[in-house]
C-alpha cells in the first residue's frame, strides 16, 4: 500500500490505497479512536478485497498523523473525512461511475454513517459499530441515553437509502450482534454479519474472522451496485 498524505481544514490525513485489476467498487474504510489503520480487520479487508475485484482506501485521521493518542472530537473527525472522500477517486484511480462503499470500524464506522450523504455513498459498511459505551451500560438511564444518542447515527443511511451492512462481533461489550440486530429489524436495506467469539477488535476466540468480514464488505459492495 503506497501511502498519500491529503491535506485537510484540521490537519493532513493519510490514505493507503490498494488497487484491484477492473474494479467493480471502492471500498473507503476509517479506524477506531486508539489507532490508525493498522488493525487487524482493516488490513484484512485491504488485502482480501482487490482479489474480488474491489479496490480499497485506508484513511487515517489527522490526529493519527499528528502523534496523538486518542481521537479528537467527532465534528473534526468528520470535516477530515469529507475533505479526503472529496478527492479520493483521483487517489484510487477510479471513475465517477464507480460506486463507492465508506465505512470504518468503531469510531470510524460513526463518521461513515454521520456523512455517507455528504460524500455520495452508495452503500455503508460498519465494522464494531459501538452501539452502547460499555461504561453506560451499568446505569439504565445511561444506557437508555446512549442508544437514544447511537441509533439515529447507525440508522442514519438507511434512512437516505443506503444499503448498509454491519459486521459484529458476538460478544462486543459495546453491543453484541444480537443487539445491532435488533436495532436494524424493521430498518430497510440494512443486515448484520455476525462474529462468532469475537470481541470489539473483531479478534475471535472462535474462528478466524477474515471470511466473514469479506463476506460483509462483498454484500456491501452488492448492495452499492444493486445487486
Amino acid at each position: 500500500m503506497e501511502p498519500v498524505v491529503v491535506p485537510t481544514p484540521v490537519g493532513d490525513a493519510r490514505v493507503h490505497v490498494v488497487r484491484a485489476s477492473r474494479p467493480r467498487a471502492l471500498v473507503v474504510l476509517g479506524h477506531g479512536a486508539g489507532r490508525g489503520a493498522d488493525t487487524a480487520d482493516l488490513l484484512g479487508l485491504a488485502r482480501d478485497l482487490p482479489g474480488e475485484r474491489v479496490s480499497v482506501a485506508l484513511v487515517d485521521q489527522p490526529w493519527v498523523l499528528a502523534g496523538r493518542k486518542v481521537a479528537t472530537a467527532p465534528p473534526t473527525l468528520d470535516r477530515a473525512w469529507v475533505a479526503v472522500l472529496e478527492g479520493i477517486r483521483p487517489l484510487a484511480g477510479v471513475s465517477a461511475r464507480l460506486p463507492i462503499v465508506v465505512g470504518g470500524r468503531s469510531a470510524g464506522a460513526r463518521v461513515a454513517c454521520r456523512t455517507a450523504g455528504e460524500v455520495g455513498a452508495s452503500a455503508v459498511l460498519l465494522l464494531a459499530f459501538p452501539l452502547v459505551p460499555p461504561a453506560a451500560r451499568a446505569d439504565a438511564d445511561k444506557h437508555a441515553a446512549a442508544l437514544q444518542k447511537r441509533r439515529p447515527e447507525l440508522t442514519a443511511p438507511s434512512r437516505l437509502g443506503l444499503p448498509t451492512v454491519v459486521a459484529q462481533g458476538a460478544r462486543d461489550t459495546f453491543g453484541t450482534a444480537a443487539e445491532l440486530r435488533d436495532v436494524l429489524r424493521r430498518v430497510p436495506g440494512a443486515s448484520v454479519v455476525a462474529v462468532p467469539g469475537a470481541d470489539h477488535s473483531l479478534r475471535s476466540t472462535a474462528l478466524d474472522p477474515a471470511p466473514l468480514l469479506l463476506e460483509a464488505a462483498l454484500r456491501a459492495v452488492a448492495g452499492a451496485r444493486g445487486e
